[in-house]
């Protein structure tokens, strides 16, 4: 799997949980911190998943 493609999907899953947090009335803070936190578990994951082995 590229790594494109699990930023794409880490893309969409932020902003459905954005948009999900802003429709229940969270502030936007904590809004951000949660994307925030969630990008960088995903980028982790992804960089993780997509790297070759030596």
């Amino acid at each position: 799997m590229s790594f494109a493609l699990f930023l794409f999907g880490l893309a969409l899953l932020v902003g459905g949980v954005a948009w999900a947090m802003a429709t229940a009335g969270i502030p936007t803070v904590y809004i951000g911190i949660t994307c925030i936190v969630i990008l960088g578990v995903g980028i982790m994951a992804a960089v993780s998943k997509t790297r070759t082995k030596d």
